[in-house]
């Protein structure tokens, strides 16, 4: 008898930012398992790009453009996925902004276009999935969201990172909220809170990085594609559905290590 505790392959998956980075390492994991993922980025070729080099590496992945700082971009993009699925699965909120700037220097504009990212587009994502969650939640182990946190919402860095770490302290809390609202109907949400990985927002390869991940991560090592694919993988299967309204901290004991 096949071992099916850490099973994913049929499910349906949709990892918005999957065209780089982490999103790019969580797709291609789901893809290389069986599920039929779905990535977004702003960019139509470049996503349809990304989606042709997953399934060139074997799996199924197809690529839907949306910019998610857009207030209506939620609605279209699940329309859009509603005219190919009738169910999902997966769903996970990865897609990011960042802005480093001084407070000082820090506009309305800015601020808003983090918080749009980062907060307010996974929430209206989720409720506009909830037709497609549902109908996933009558089998089992049921579909589960996963929202990218980070370390940054944990603490408070030794940089200037107000709107990031605000946006993702409260997506830890909204993890909680959506829990306990949806746990009730089969649906399960999680948190992931990553540390150091390779990403358009951390050069894992430049000095400054290395020091500080030699220096604060116990470890001694960024965070590679298998880390994040195994704990994305856990939670999407049978082998994670007792694990409900958690934030998990991906860090390599940095955060323990405070």
């Amino acid at each position: 008898m096949a071992d099916t505790l850490f099973d994913i392959a049929g499910k349906i998956a949709l990892v918005t930012g999957g065209t780089s980075g982490i999103g790019r390492m969580i797709a291609e994991g789901f893809a290389a398992r069986g599920a039929k993922t779905y990535i977004t980025g702003r960019d139509q070729s470049r996503t349809d790009r990304a989606a042709e080099e997953i399934r060139g590496a074997g799996g199924e992945c197809f690529g839907l453009a949306v910019d998610l700082s857009e207030p209506d971009a939620p609605a279209r993009l699940i329309a859009a996925l509603r005219e190919r699925e009738s169910r999902l699965d997966i769903l996970v909120n990865n897609a990011g902004a960042n802005n480093g700037d001084p407070i000082e220097a820090m506009d309305e504009a800015e601020w808003d276009q983090v918080l749009a990212t980062n907060l307010r587009a996974p929430f209206f994502l989720v409720q506009q999935a909830l037709p497609l969650l549902r109908e996933a939640a009558k089998d089992q182990p049921g579909p589960v969201v996963i929202n990218l946190g980070s370390i940054g919402g944990l603490h408070v860095p030794n940089w200037e990172a107000h709107a990031y770490g605000a946006s993702k302290a409260a997506i830890h809390h909204l993890t909680r909220s959506l829990a306990k609202r949806l746990g009730k109907e089969g649906i399960r949400v999680n948190a992931i809170a990553p540390g150091p990985f390779p990403s358009a927002m951390t050069d894992t390869g430049s000095e400054a990085v290395q020091k500080s991940v030699a220096t604060y991560v116990p470890l001694g090592r960024p965070g590679a594609a298998e880390d994040v694919q195994g704990v994305c993988v856990f939670l999407a299967s049978r082998a994670g559905a007792y694990v409900h309204g958690s934030t998990i901290a991906l860090d390599g004991g940095y955060i323990a290590a405070l």
